[in-house]
């Protein structure tokens, strides 16, 4: 039955809105997730909000997406893939919408409804990936799961594009009543979308399976062979079974913290440096960021290219030995100009290509390299570890600066390339967990994983690799 899903030549029509219908939720789960920095400015100085109450709204749905993750990865295990996508929708929409009835100074309601919003949103992608990657071919399941996680930065500029032209016109609360709206109509266009067939299958629920893939392809059912039920227990998925998959855990949590903790780092401090260094206003250094975050966009439509060319492992590897070594160089050169042209600034742009860009194969090898019971279980949990760089990444910079400004710190020139070689340093762990942890994915088919992984787990020789599949280090060997 997956061999007519992996033989196509192009994708359905059906395949291309799913595709679809998960990067728009993708972008209005960020957009809902970043809102708050915007409507925080305007209501700041109104409510008399002191750096420790705003500190709180800001870091508030970090928290919440990182639990979030864990629970809803592992939920989506449990009791399926589509469930719990609607769930997360509902949770984060129906927040977003309750924010704009907090009271005037009612920071303390941002605070826990901004949780819950966290608590949705992280566990949004942690199945929005895996859904998508269950139902499109082998040979393009790096750069479609990328493509979905270019959706994430849309989320950041839609954000700001709302702020500037809304906020005038419907105020704080309409920007919140905006927010929730599309996400509640995201769910009537994800009623269509049927269950993932690899879950089915974990279930014994054959029929539907075939059903599912039916729709995929745009095809009768009857004209594909009925799939047999898995050959493991589909119960086995809770956390203490990620253990039995050391490389897997090893690879999948330490990228995520690394990239985690390197990208929120440098996101938080580069608008603050460029007004130090370059002596320019606020404003302007929106723009230069806007460039900034362009090349990021670039970066990940990139990576998810290259992660089907080149394979998950090399890409990570390049990716993330890239991001250390402009980060570095940015920190050294902080003072030099070329052409009348900041370098360091030069090398934000270029390095964000690396930074924002690796996340279009980190999040989608995350759930490549689990067993189909586990994919949802093992992806939330290490998207959900990686959340505490959300925390490393500015605290870590605050103590070398020598202040406890963690959101913002106050930065000064002579601690610039220290502060930039902490950043490197954590895209470099990146480049080595992949070096050393890594096994390729591409090219290798969902059953052919599930085999191999199954098979190392249970100290027995997987079965042998499929004549189609792509050169790389097997999993069970390695």
């Amino acid at each position: 039955m997956f061999k007519a899903l992996d033989g196509q030549s192009k994708l359905s029509r059906n395949q291309v809105r799913l595709i679809a219908a998960a990067m728009a939720g993708n972008v209005l789960d960020f957009f809902d997730l970043f809102l708050i920095g915007f409507v925080l400015a305007l209501v700041a100085g109104p409510w008399n909000l002191t750096f420790g109450q705003s500190a709180a709204v800001l870091l508030a749905s970090g928290f919440g997406a990182t639990v979030g993750a864990v629970f809803w990865g592992w939920m989506a295990d449990r009791i399926g893939r589509r469930p719990v996508f609607t769930a997360t929708i509902a949770t984060f929409a129906l927040a977003t919408g309750a924010l704009a009835l907090v009271p005037e100074g009612g920071w303390v309601w941002f605070v826990a409804l901004r949780l819950v919003v966290g608590f949705g949103a992280g566990g949004l992608y942690c199945v929005d990936l895996p859904l998508v990657q269950e139902f499109v071919p082998t040979r393009m399941r790096g750069r479609i799961a990328g493509w979905v996680t270019a959706a994430v930065p849309l989320g950041l500029l839609l954000a700001s594009l709302a702020t500037a032209v809304l906020a005038p016109i419907l105020g704080w609360r309409g920007l919140f009543l905006v927010g929730a709206a599309p996400a509640v109509a995201l769910l009537a266009v994800r009623a269509w979308v049927p269950e993932s067939p690899r879950w089915l299958i974990m279930r014994g629920r054959c029929s539907e399976a075939r059903r599912s893939v039916a729709w995929a392809l745009s095809i009768p059912a009857e004209t594909l062979p009925l799939p047999a039920p898995a050959a493991v227990d589909p119960n086995a998925s809770g956390f203490g079974a990620l253990l039995r998959y050391p490389r897997s855990l090893a690879v999948s949590w330490l990228t995520n913290l690394g990239i985690q903790t390197g990208h929120y780092g440098v996101t938080l401090w580069a608008p603050t440096l460029l007004v130090l260094i370059l002596g320019i206003d606020p404003a302007t250094a929106s723009w230069y960021m806007a460039v900034v975050g362009a090349a990021g966009l670039a970066g990940r439509f990139i990576c998810a290219w290259l992660s089907d060319r080149i394979g998950r492992r090399a890409c990570g590897i390049l990716f993330g030995a890239a991001a250390a070594t402009a980060l570095l160089a940015a920190g050294l050169l902080n003072s030099a100009f070329l052409g009348g042209i900041s370098v360091f600034w030069l090398l934000l742009v270029v390095g964000n290509v690396f930074v924002d860009g690796g996340f279009a194969v980190v999040g989608p090898y995350a759930a490549e390299v689990w067993p189909s019971r586990l994919r949802a279980t093992g992806m939330g949990s290490a998207y959900g570890f990686g959340g505490i760089g959300k925390m490393l990444g500015p605290l870590g910079l605050a103590m070398i600066v020598g202040t406890a400004n963690v959101v913002a710190p106050k930065a000064t020139i002579e601690v610039v390339p220290l502060a930039f070689a902490y950043l490197s340093a954590w895209f470099a762990l990146v480049a080595i967990a992949f070096a050393v942890f890594g096994f390729e994915t591409r090219g290798r088919s969902i059953e052919d994983l599930d085999a191999a992984l199954e098979g190392a787990a249970n100290d027995a020789p997987a079965p042998p690799r499929p004549s189609t599949a792509a050169a790389g280090a097997d999993v069970g060997s390695r």
